[in-house]
């Protein structure tokens, strides 16, 4: 289907006139989610009536939950906000180029941060797009740290979290590009990492990265030996950042862009939520080549059967 033949708003002026009246967001989301019909999500039957009231349908099946709202299965689920401020919000973080803050979400649309901050961790959850094909032809490699500057960090934190040099303090992530062809553009995946010893990092490029693909690195000792699977080339950054096709550019753009949102807009990133950010850099660098509105589309159609409860939320990991 061509998101961008499809009726709704193009524009972030016409996107938040749009959806101003909650019945008219409410409705739109419901054509997104079934577009051949409303079915129960228990049981899947069509055998359903709205109760206009309780804006709910029950389902003529005799079962457990036949009563179901828009929300039940979706990122949206329990939420007590109405999708009047639920879709501009996606709007926004779904386009604007250095994503935007719980603040600004909460300013805008008059919630609390604390509900800013767990709506913009629902909505980078449907950014993540999980994928088992492999990349092929010109394929980049990189990995880099992200973490405040020490300069910039308070004396004792400074102390607790930097007790060596280089990276020390920081978590190191993981990308692969594959370059633009004829007929797509580049595309990236990236991934927080734990180390970047060899037996990691080969073990993901062989998982994400055709064999026989052209392979192009920095000189870290840890892509030795990829030689055997890919046409792969190093380009010793202490000499020079490009000799012909060989060099990493195209991640080091990315890794300007999500060091410019971290830094510029969420500031402060806790290491076991990073994922979710680069989930969400990702996508927006990925759907690039269309326009606002098919990328609101995309997202909201991926929005069922996916949720993020506060309490996982918050739940540091051992």
């Amino acid at each position: 289907m061509d998101t961008n033949n499809t009726a709704g708003p193009k524009t972030l002026l016409e996107a938040v006139a749009y959806f101003r009246d909650p019945q008219v967001a409410h409705d739109f989301f419901v054509e997104q989610r079934w577009p051949n019909g409303v079915t129960c999500p228990t049981c899947g039957s069509r055998e359903v009536r709205y109760m206009a009231e309780y804006h709910r349908w029950i389902c003529h099946e005799k079962h457990d939950r036949r009563q179901f709202s828009a929300k039940v299965g979706s990122i949206f689920e329990d939420s007590p906000l109405g999708f009047d401020k639920w879709l501009p919000a996606m709007w926004l973080v779904l386009n604007c180029k250095n994503g935007i803050s719980s603040y600004e979400i909460a300013r805008d649309l008059g919630i609390t941060q604390k509900s800013a901050w767990h709506m913009l961790h629902r909505l980078r959850l449907v950014m993540q797009t999980g994928s088992f094909e492999k990349f092929a032809g010109d394929v980049e490699v990189a990995e880099t740290d992200i973490g405040g500057k020490a300069r910039f960090m308070h004396k004792h934190k400074r102390a607790a979290k930097i007790t060596g040099t280089g990276g020390m303090g920081k978590a190191a992530v993981m990308g692969l590009l594959e370059r633009t062809t004829a007929d797509k553009k580049s595309r990236v995946r990236v991934k927080p990492i734990a180390t970047t010893k060899k037996k990691l990092l080969q073990t993901e490029v062989r998982t994400n990265v055709e064999p026989g693909a052209n392979l192009y690195s920095d000189a870290l000792k840890s892509y030795e030996g990829l030689a055997a699977d890919y046409v792969h080339q190093v380009i010793n950054h202490a000499e020079a950042y490009v000799n012909g096709k060989i060099h990493t550019n195209g991640l080091e753009n990315f890794w300007s862009l999500l060091k410019r949102a971290i830094r510029g807009t969420y500031v402060n990133v806790e290491p076991f939520h990073l994922f979710r950010y680069l989930d969400e850099q990702a996508f927006r660098f990925n759907e690039r080549g269309d326009n606002d509105g098919g990328r609101f589309l995309k997202a909201i159609r991926s929005a069922t059967g996916k949720r993020l409860m506060y309490k996982d939320l918050i739940a540091k990991p051992a």
